[in-house]
């Protein structure tokens, strides 16, 4: 068995900091990096890129909203083309600050209200294929388990990896319970690493009403900005390994 460790990175601004990213390179295998429009910064953005290609660890552009204020987890109604243009800008941005380091962004994950919105939306969700599209038809999209974002690629021949979330509450449907929810964001780190081997090998998880959800993850996801990151995915990778799980990146 082998599976990918990814985790949001990058999310400092400006004199702000958030999250420990180089304990954090040296745990997983890939670093989902903020683009600047949720959270980042250019000199954030080529510390982090420079730091993970040190590392060997994947890079990729994580996209959101146009929302530094609501740390891109605010709904927004954006038009396709503008959604577009603004997913290209940025991924364009980060994979090149990766290869002035000497590495590359090998995927794109949305963030927050975008990854949301991709699950369900099937316009928003092209929007963000044709991006990709326009820059590069092999890059893959980090995403759930049969979101619309999936058949929205398939058309269009664009690749997609289905990940599951440690650190975070599921519905039973499969989606992510919303963070404005209690409970949406489990910190105790034996909890959150039996969660994540469970996902790994048996590929179920407890939703919140106690029903078994079935996850078909190749990515495994720590959030930097969870309340102890570095412990929780330190378990995660501990508890994957014990379990005889491979870790490794997808890209």
């Amino acid at each position: 068995m082998v599976i990918d460790l990814n985790a949001d990175l990058g999310e400092g601004f400006g004199i702000w900091r958030l999250g420990d990213d180089l304990a954090l390179l040296d745990i997983v295998s890939s670093a989902n990096v903020a683009c600047g429009f949720h959270a980042g910064d250019p000199v954030t953005i080529r510390r982090t890129c420079a730091a993970a290609v040190d590392r060997g660890v994947a890079i990729g552009a994580q996209v959101s909203y146009r929302d530094l204020a609501g740390f891109g987890r605010r709904e927004m109604d954006v038009d396709p083309e503008e959604l577009c243009a603004e997913v290209l800008y940025q991924l364009a941005a980060v994979d090149g600050i990766a290869r002035a380091m000497g590495g590359r962004v090998s995927y794109l994950k949305p963030h927050g209200a975008l990854y949301n919105r991709v699950v369900r939306d099937p316009v928003q969700a092209a929007a963000v294929v044709d991006a990709v599209l326009d820059y590069d038809v092999s890059l893959p999209i980090l995403t759930l388990p049969g979101s619309a974002v999936h058949a929205a690629a398939a058309e269009a021949g664009v690749p997609t990896v289905t990940e599951a979330f440690a650190d975070r509450a599921y519905t039973p449907s499969g989606t992510l319970v919303s963070r404005r929810e209690p409970g949406a964001v489990i910190d105790d780190p034996a909890l959150v690493a039996e969660r994540a081997v469970r996902m790994a090998v048996e590929g179920v998880v407890t939703a919140v009403d106690g029903s078994q959800v079935r996850v078909d993850a190749r990515s495994m996801c720590v959030h930097g900005d969870t309340p102890g990151a570095v412990r929780l995915a330190r378990a995660v990778r501990d508890g994957l390994l014990e379990a005889g799980v491979a870790i490794q990146s997808f890209a």
